[in-house]
């Protein structure tokens, strides 16, 4: 893919504006003044293959990338494929997959539980399993706040999130994963929703480049992170 394919309107300031959301520890590590991991690495093969500089700004969350985007502020950010951000953004394919999970202390709850009165819920706010939950949800309460751990410590039943830091929260608390995983996560490259389609194949199309050749996955061991690799 050449830089010709991607450049039309995708850089409209001449910089590629990126924002890398550090609340997502399989994604992305670091701080604030020197982030890291496959989103990074990402964001900075693509400056690289345009030619042109790379502007990064970090967020603690989700919704706050999702806003980046919908305001203009960013030309590219990195979020999980969900039907409530499709009126804000457009996605290309996925370049990983993570799991979302369930932890609780209540050693006689299953997955098949969780979904009933009187039960509460913590997640994070705005995030992709905030976004599940919210459309399939019936019958239990969904509690929400920017950290889904401190929600949960507050007395809810049971802890939503990716895998990966809620199995390590459930290590440390005393807590039981419960499986199978509730939920699917496919993370995507996004851009505003008014940018064209034709843009969006342009991202698609080194999306399936990084992971046939192996970018990815070498992004995620060279962080110390697991993650499905679609399609491959």
């Amino acid at each position: 893919m050449t830089s010709s394919d991607l450049l039309p309107g995708l850089c409209p300031t001449g910089s590629l504006r990126v924002v890398i959301n550090l609340g997502n520890p399989v994604l992305a590590q670091g701080t604030p003044e020197a982030p890291t991991g496959v989103t990074v690495d990402i964001a900075r093969e693509l400056a690289e293959r345009l030619g042109v500089e790379l502007e990064l700004t970090t967020v603690t969350a989700a919704r706050h990338a999702y806003a980046a985007l919908v305001e203009g502020h960013v030309d590219v950010g990195f979020l999980a494929i969900e039907p409530a951000r499709e009126e804000g953004v457009r996605f290309t394919t996925p370049y990983v997959g993570i799991e979302g999970v369930f932890a609780t202390g209540d050693t006689d709850l299953t997955v098949a539980d969780v979904d009933r009165e009187g039960i509460e819920i913590a997640v994070r706010s705005g995030s992709a399993y905030d976004l599940y939950l919210t459309r399939t949800i019936e019958h239990a309460t969904i509690l929400r706040g920017d950290e889904a751990e401190d929600v949960y410590e507050g007395g809810a039943d049971v802890l939503a999130g990716v895998r990966q830091p809620v199995t390590v929260y459930a290590q440390q608390n005393g807590l039981t994963v419960l499986e199978p995983a509730f939920q699917a996560i496919r993370q995507a490259i996004a851009v505003p929703r008014d940018r064209p389609e034709s843009q969006v194949a342009a991202l698609t199309a080194v999306v399936e480049e990084l992971k046939g050749s192996g970018f990815v996955a070498a992004s995620l061991e060279r962080a110390g992170q697991v993650a499905t690799i679609p399609g491959s």
